[in-house]
């Protein structure tokens, strides 16, 4: 990320109000400091060489009273809305990284799906450093430093030569110093990345863990990784340290040679006191902008990286929107027409020239080895994921009722994650849903008010997949005409999958045109209608998709040379 990088600028409304604000700040800032150094310069020349007394300086003394009071209430306006502008810039950076990953989904992000949830959680908010302290340092010392040197022209050449051969060396080491730091910034947030993803992992494997005996096991692994981001952390400080101080020995010699110099001319008589004075008091000003980024620049050090890797997230490109015919209806069948999806980094497409439709009344069940592309094409057709190849006539959003492959499960209640997707059903609804499918047995034991925790904390995975199948016949109640269920017999014993049968045998008799994704026979046996999915290499020419079987038709794609034993299916 650079100095100023217009892509925060492009992003954050707030960032473009704050610069602006800033940058009329250090304006005024200048002419203040220019302002107090000529008063307290001729006031003290005054007192010493013409021997003035009170009266002849009250009116100086009085001008610099007010300018110092204006010194503070820059300052103050400055951090005033520097930190409510930082608290802004950085809500609209996280809300742009979110929305930007969710419309990325699981497949655009690939592995940095816990980075971005360390990056939009805590990782922004070391942005706050960048913005309260660097970013108006930054802007000061383009600022300041041109026009106190325009200012000490007119009264000496010599100290502004000197100056000019000094000022340079400044943004020449914190270069240097900064190369060094952001590696050091870099390594740590990688390091606290990994130990995200290790906790993260952790929680969500702990009843797994505790199970099998082995949750204690894994306290060594968080140890180390813990070990290795405070190490990186304390690597940062150390350089942070370090670099302070040769930024302190560098303008403090700079500053001591111009003093060398104004006060051997003021000996021999050269330069009279009023303008060494105000060479004296302008010089240090000069380098104080140049100081105080480098020392801020390590505080927002941490949140320049993150921002980095925001702006990788937010640059990334958006899949292709799916291919849609026009003049569809919304009442119109859902199909896929030889609709193939390359699996990123696999060298597979998976499906691999998929046709289907899907019909009011009829049941269509996608078959195939575990990773050839069922999920996926259900993707398609809800709209969530766009195909490589082919033609996708996907369904309203507001037509479909869905059951992924693993439900979500909210922190909240019984009633409340059933009613997620419709918040307005009323008890009554309540009631006929868990009847249908099962769920009757754990609210007459447990009750609508029985509390679930994040990821299905409370319920069984069995349990999880009727609460997901009770929120879809409250959909189809609201309107919704189109089931899409992803394996939802998973987990399920024989009795309540008898259940869940019937009741996806009474949605097609209702009207609704249903898709599932199966493996068992039992749910393959309901299906008026059963694909076949199959995946393929991307180099190789797809395999013709057979014509949909009526259930108990051979579907098995290990019969494919390409396909056998999942070689080219996505795990």
């Amino acid at each position: 990320m650079r100095p100023l990088d217009p892509r925060l600028l492009r992003t954050s409304r707030a960032a473009r109000r704050y610069v602006v604000l800033t940058a009329l700040l250090g304006g005024a800032t200048a002419v203040l400091v220019v302002v107090q150094s000529l008063l307290l310069a001729r006031a003290v020349a005054g007192v010493t060489m013409r021997g003035d007394a009170w009266s002849d300086v009250a009116t100086s003394a009085g001008w610099l009273a007010v300018v110092l009071a204006l010194r503070v209430g820059v300052v103050w306006v400055q951090e005033r809305f520097a930190h409510r502008a930082a608290t802004q810039t950085i809500g609209q950076l996280r809300a742009a990284v979110v929305a930007h990953a969710a419309r990325l989904g699981r497949r655009g992000l690939g592995d940095r799906s816990v980075a971005v949830t360390e990056l939009s959680t805590r990782g922004l908010d070391g942005l706050e450093g960048y913005l309260v302290t660097y970013l108006p340092q930054l802007l000061l010392a383009a600022l300041l430093p041109p026009a106190l040197l325009l200012v000490m022209l007119r009264a000496d050449l010599l100290a502004v030569a000197t100056i000019a051969l000094t000022l340079p060396l400044v943004p020449l080491f914190m270069a240097l110093v900064g190369w060094a730091t952001r590696d050091a910034a870099l390594r740590r947030q990688d390091s606290l990345q990994a130990l995200g993803a290790q906790v993260l992992d952790l929680v969500a494997g702990l009843p797994t863990l505790r199970a099998l005996g082995r949750a204690t096991g894994q306290a060594s692994r968080v140890r180390a990784a813990g070990d290795a981001a405070r190490a990186a952390t304390g690597a940062t400080l150390r350089m942070a340290f370090l670099s302070s101080l040769v930024l302190e020995v560098l303008t403090t010699l700079s500053v001591a040679l111009v003093a060398v110099g104004v006060g051997l001319r003021l000996v021999s008589g050269s330069l009279d006191l009023e303008t060494a004075l105000v060479v004296l008091l302008l010089a240090p000003e000069v380098y104080l902008p140049l100081r105080a980024v480098g020392a801020s620049f390590h505080a927002s050090a941490d949140g320049v990286a993150a921002a980095e890797q925001a702006f990788a997230v937010l640059e990334t490109p958006l899949p292709a929107a799916p291919a849609r015919e026009p003049g569809r209806a919304d009442g119109a069948p859902v199909r896929l027409v030889d609709v193939s999806v390359e699996q990123p980094g696999r060298g597979v497409l998976a499906p691999a020239g998929l046709s289907m439709s899907l019909a009011p009344g009829r049941i269509v069940a996608l078959a195939g080895p575990n990773g050839c592309g069922k999920s996926t094409a259900a993707a398609v057709l809800l709209g969530l994921a766009a195909p490589t190849s082919g033609t996708a006539v996907p369904v309203a959003h507001r037509r479909v009722a869905w059951v992924p492959q693993r439900p979500l499960v909210v922190p909240g209640t019984l009633a409340d994650n059933v009613r997620l997707a419709t918040p307005d059903a009323d008890d009554a609804a309540l009631e006929r849903a868990a009847e249908r499918v099962g769920l009757a047995p754990v609210v007459a034991e447990r009750g609508w008010d029985a509390p679930l925790g994040q990821g299905g904390v409370g319920v069984s995975a069995g349990q999880r997949q009727r609460v997901a199948l009770a929120r879809v016949l409250l959909r189809v109640e609201a309107g919704a005409d189109v089931v899409v269920l992803d394996e939802p017999t998973a987990h399920l014993d024989a009795g309540t999958e008898a259940v869940v049968l019937a009741t996806i045998r009474e949605l097609a008799a209702a009207g609704c045109a249903v898709l599932v994704v199966a493996h068992r026979p039992e749910l393959l046996a309901v299906a008026d209608e059963v694909v076949a999915v199959r995946s393929a290499a991307v180099d190789a020419a797809a395999p013709a998709v057979p014509a949909p079987t009526r259930p108990g038709d051979d579907l098995s794609p290990t019969t494919s040379d390409d396909t056998k034993d999942g070689a080219l299916c996505v795990s």
